[in-house]
């Protein structure tokens, strides 16, 4: 590689344009120039034509570490040059070290904390401010888009291609959208780290959280890229339906075409040549699963796995959260074996009608097997859907779950969470515990209901009134501040399940135990999260029980006390999406001003309490929708797997 006197790299590709000089106005842009492809959009930028002026802010020593406050140029759009701020790490002797590229996501900042935790890990790590927030010092020079939409302050985030105010074409364009400048200045950051004296420039890895995890799709089409690993945020396929959900794809594009064409992910994972981590939990708003899984296919290159935390928003587990620094680990520094992600089969002719999940995990690493578990659901939208924990049966080096529906009229999800026991405890960034675990997901299953149908599957139509008796524990729900006596909050999406609706009429029954009189809990029935497509509005449905005594409470809800902030009375349960538990000075800091006190309660037996069993609405439909068109898309969907999965073999044995 060769460096420029001031620490930059040389263009070595004389075919691209030398700095994006996009000084041309948007009326002498005709529509046949605009681009149309990932390709055609980003031949416009070459991250390395020219120099980075990169200046330091502030510099600081912590425990061996160099920390520096800096800024950097991204690019010259419309005559307007922009610079973007950053924090980089590395150990103060360090030398051909592995690099990373860190990428906030939507609202948050650059932090050092993230770069000092990789430089503790043996990395030269940068984070880059896209977002423009202050990030030390009010007064510091910051990340500057010369009045480009763009970042959280003003002008704001363009998500669209479409022109607006300020954006650089006045016609339909890529470069209109913000996206494609944040991807611009994660380019320069691998262009900076490459060319720093510490860093080995073959090694360099790229991670970014939610709105950075896209932008980690997005910028790992970089051949520079040798590693990545975006979570919660990337998955793409966002402008179609859920399949079997009519209605349900987000409607934010006027100029949809272009915009999927050029900056839909689906349309560059199939470009991405590094091996690639997906950070995932399994009811992300942003990245709903069956849409990360599609993009993973049409990956060209094998070597890929995903970690999903089951139950979760936008969160993870520290044992699935290990798996990222496993990831970097074994691409970036060749010092792990990272497991290989367990083969699975779903059957579905049985001789009970029961289908059965098989799954064969790597037993070739060198790394304790510790547990193999088995969720399946079946929701059509993966963001309300409860996962289900199976029986799980070993025979062998293969382990099996049964997987019993509900109904035959709704599909079938089933994934695997394999679980190794490593070496020595993992320090994880703040916020996670040091974990010796190491978590990879299978490959995914589903069923459509033709299939179950054509198979004989046999439905099993037991309703149940017991919601939890905690025997396991909370494995069933999603933990948040599990340890913070003042915020805790405990959901589970089980009241979703179709075997644990709530009967109508019936009353929710639970056991509370407290240390310390005087508080308050949140009983909260969240209805239609996430389904607006239904035109029903989602509402929080929530009471408020006082526990004046410390010891066992035990606390009867009838279906009418769950009201609104504005006072409507929860009818039913039909269309619950989850249950929370959590202090109510939290939930209504209004009407409950104490602070919970003591500890953290301990809860036992929650169930529903008379009423009577009726069938459910289908929760995804319209009143009145018709519901054939909504199962018609699962044969849709079956056909254009089937073709896929044939044009996969072909590619795969050339």
């Amino acid at each position: 590689m060769q460096r420029t006197p001031d620490g930059n790299t040389a263009m070595r590709s004389p075919r691209l344009i030398p700095l994006l000089l996009l000084v041309v106005c948007g009326s002498q842009i005709l529509a046949a120039d605009v681009p149309d492809s990932v390709t055609d959009t980003w031949v416009q930028f070459d991250p390395r034509a020219a120099p980075l002026e990169t200046e330091t802010i502030r510099e600081s020593m912590h425990d061996g570490i160099v920390v520096r406050h800096l800024r950097y140029v991204v690019g010259i759009w419309g005559g307007k040059k922009t610079r973007v701020a950053a924090f980089y790490a590395f150990p103060k002797d360090g030398r051909q070290l592995p690099g990373i590229v860190q990428i906030h996501g939507g609202g948050q900042r650059a932090s050092s904390a993230s770069v000092l935790y990789w430089a503790a890990q043996g990395y030269a790590a940068i984070a880059i401010n896209w977002g423009e927030k202050v990030i030390d010092q009010a007064d510091d020079p910051n990340t500057d888009w010369q009045g480009i939409p763009a970042g959280f302050l003003t002008p704001t985030h363009h998500n669209a291609v479409t022109p607006d105010e300020g954006t650089i074409y006045s016609i339909p364009h890529p470069w209109n959208s913000s996206w494609l400048l944040y991807s611009a200045a994660a380019r320069r950051a691998i262009t900076f780290l490459e060319t720093q004296p510490e860093v080995n420039d073959s090694r360099i890895g790229l991670t970014g959280h939610s709105m950075g995890g896209r932008l980690t799709v997005l910028t790992a089409i970089d051949s520079r890229v040798k590693a990545a690993s975006p979570s919660v945020g990337g998955s793409g396929y966002l402008y179609t339906d859920i399949t079997g959900v009519p209605d349900s794809a987000r409607r934010m594009q006027a100029d949809l075409k272009l915009y999927q064409k050029t900056l839909d992910c689906r349309s560059y994972w199939p470009l991405i040549q590094c091996p690639v981590m997906f950070l995932g939990a399994t009811n992300d708003f942003n990245s709903p699963m069956e849409k990360v899984i599609q993009g993973f296919r049409s990956l060209p290159q094998k070597n890929n796995a995903m970690s999903f935390t089951p139950h979760m928003n936008h969160r993870f587990t520290a044992d699935n959260y290990a798996a990222r620094v496993r990831w970097f680990e074994t691409h970036l520094k060749g010092t792990f074996q990272f497991p290989r992600p367990a083969k699975s089969q779903l059957h579905l002719r049985t001789e009970d009608g029961v289908p059965r999940f098989t799954v064969w995990p790597d037993l070739s690493t060198p790394h304790q097997l510790k547990s193999v578990r088995v969720y399946y659901g079946f929701d059509r939208d993966p963001r309300a859907r409860f996962w289900r924990s199976a029986d799980v049966i070993r025979e062998g080096n293969q382990f099996s779950a049964a997987c019993p529906v509900m109904a035959l009229g709704e599909p079938l999800f089933v994934f695997a969470n394999v679980t190794y026991h490593t070496d020595k405890p993992l320090q994880l960034p703040r916020g996670y515990q040091a974990s010796n675990e190491l978590t990879v997901t299978s490959e995914c299953r589903k069923a459509f209901p033709h299939q179950l149908e054509e198979n004989g599957v046999q439905p099993h139509k037991q309703r149940k009134r017991l919601i939890e008796d905690f025997n396991h524990g909370w494995r069933d729900w999603s933990l948040v501040a599990a340890t913070n006596r003042q915020h805790w909050n405990f959901e589970t999406h089980k009241i979703n399940d179709p075997a644990f609706v709530g009967p109508r009429g019936a009353a929710l029954t639970l056991s509370v135990t407290t240390t310390e009189p005087d508080n308050t809990l949140a009983v909260i029935i969240d209805v239609d999260r996430w389904r607006g497509y239904t035109g029903r509005k989602p509402r929080r449905y929530v009471a408020l029980v006082p526990l004046p005594v410390a010891g066992r409470n035990s606390l009867t809800l009838p279906v009418e006390q769950f009201i609104t902030a504005e006072g409507e009375v929860l009818k039913n349960y039909d269309f619950a999406t989850s249950l929370i538990l959590t202090p109510g000075q939290k939930e209504q800091p209004n009407k409950v001003d104490t602070p919970w006190q003591g500890e953290i309660p301990v809860f036992a037996n929650i169930q529903w309490s008379g009423g009577e069993f009726t069938d459910r609405p289908r929760p995804y439909l319209k009143h009145g929708a018709s519901e054939i068109d909504a199962d018609a898309a699962f044969r849709d969907q079956f056909r254009a797997d089937v073709q896929e999965s044939v044009q996969r073999e072909a590619r795969d044995q050339k």
